[in-house]
């Protein structure tokens, strides 16, 4: 006589006492069990008719496989230790009762003699299974940690890149992540997942918003720098929304929009004056800003306060990448610095400031900062009681073809603008050259496309 197991006489309840019926039931289960778990390896599982005889008539010798036992405990809402374990007589009166109209089940574990066996079930209660499914359906999703580490790894590979390569090569990666991202935004995530990918997708925007700024979509930079913020803000990301903050202030300054630039980063830092990301805004935002409106002392305390909290927070000592979301080190402040000299006219301090990061910039592998430094310097010295013009169009031309065919803004904007300063001297060979450079590096077609912008 076959032995009786919990397992043959749930099946004898579910009227699944026949192969075709099981199986059914059984392929139905683990194609729902695949879709909670997002495993579809588990739709696959089947159980053949010999295995099926063998469980049914308890002449099971081992456990069955770990994904067949998965999905029979999904379906019949025991532990397979206890489905293949023999029944007492005590089930197996339960089961005769069970099917007695009006006959509640007992709990499982209490005596018909105990209080537990007179609780029944309201008709409108929910079944238990459908509860633990519904438990896994809402604490999975579909963004697992490989998908998120894939983003995080790319946006940090486009951070790394950036000086490199340049905005026209990486943004249509960039806008591909950032697309990525909210696809998956529009599906469900339990809530650690959701908020990184709020994070992610709030990065990837800025990267947008800063490349923009580069290639002088001003209207563009602002859209993506809103977003960012709005992103970052709605789950606590502080650091990522002073990033945004700094790179909406920065595309300001670059559309000319000085008093708003520094009003957006003075917001910024009066909300998180001690963060990390303050030193960016006020090298980056404010003391630039407040330079081209004149405001020296003004400037010098942005600048100051920049170097204090860079000593406060022990931040590289070399040139960071523009782009980085990691705080500016010294070497980028002092650059930010020695702009901002140039705009007030105080052509010592950006030499001294100049020379105290030459060695750092040029070792750096940012071709950009190169340039802009040498345009900050030649500058300067058309400043000077007695300026040095042949040093200075020298150093222009340098500018010009270390940036070679990958342009940005900000170099255009000072290549364009030490050639109108150099005017008084158009008649000399040094200006001559340097105007003839100028000329053939902007009618590229990413530099002509600088003089075309959108505005804020």
């Amino acid at each position: 006589m076959p032995r009786t197991t919990l397992f043959r006489r749930l099946l004898q309840q579910r009227h699944l006492t026949t192969y075709a019926a099981f199986s059914a039931r059984f392929e139905r289960t683990a194609a729902r069990l695949a879709d909670l778990d997002g495993d579809p390896r588990l739709a696959s599982v089947q159980v053949s008719a010999r295995q099926f005889d063998r469980w049914y008539g308890g002449e099971l010798q081992t456990l069955p496989r770990p994904d067949a036992c998965r999905v029979l405990e999904h379906m019949l809402g025991r532990p397979v230790s206890e489905l293949f374990s023999a029944v007492d007589d005590h089930d197996q009166q339960h089961d005769r009762d069970s099917q007695i109209p009006g006959r509640s089940p007992r709990v499982p574990g209490l005596h018909p003699t105990q209080p537990g066996w007179v609780l029944k079930r309201a008709a409108d209660d929910e079944n238990p299974l459908d509860i633990v499914a519904r438990t896994q359906h809402l604490t999975t999703g579909n963004a697992d940690e490989t998908t998120l580490a894939f983003l995080h790894s790319s946006l940090e590979g486009i951070t790394a890149r950036y000086e490199v390569d340049g905005p026209h090569v990486l943004r249509p990666q960039t806008r591909h992540l950032r697309q990525l991202a909210h696809t998956l935004l529009d599906g469900r995530q339990p809530p650690g997942p959701r908020r990184e990918l709020f994070r992610l997708a709030a990065r990837a925007s800025g990267l947008l918003g800063y490349m923009a700024v580069n290639t002088g979509d001003f209207a563009l930079a602002e859209a993506y720098c809103t977003e960012a913020r709005e992103l970052s803000h709605a789950i606590g990301d502080l650091d990522t929304e002073l990033w945004a903050d700094g790179t909406l202030s920065f595309g300001l300054y670059y559309a000319g929009c000085y008093a708003d630039a520094d009003a957006c980063a003075a917001a910024a830092v009066e909300r998180a004056p001690r963060s990390a990301q303050t030193i960016r805004l006020l090298a980056n935002g404010r003391a630039r800003a407040l330079a081209k409106l004149s405001r020296g002392q003004a400037a010098a305390r942005a600048i100051g306060e920049a170097l204090e909290l860079s000593d406060l927070h022990d931040v590289p000592a070399g040139v960071t990448s523009c782009i980085s979301f990691e705080p500016y080190g010294q070497a980028r402040t002092l650059a930010n610095a020695v702009t901002a000299h140039v705009s007030l006219g105080h052509a010592n301090r950006v030499l001294s400031d100049a020379r105290q990061i030459d060695d750092l910039v040029e070792h750096s592998d940012s071709a950009w900062s190169r340039s802009l430094v040498r345009l900050d310097v030649s500058t300067a010295l058309l400043q000077q009681p007695s300026p040095d013009l042949e040093h200075a169009m020298t150093l222009g031309r340098q500018a010009l073809a270390l940036c070679g065919d990958a342009p940005i803004r900000s170099v255009w904007q000072r290549a364009r603008d030490l050639y109108e300063q150099a005017m008084p001297w158009q008649e000399q060979p040094s200006v001559g050259e340097y105007g003839e450079e100028f000329r053939a590096w902007n009618s590229q077609p990413a530099a002509l496309a600088m003089s075309h912008t959108r505005a804020m």
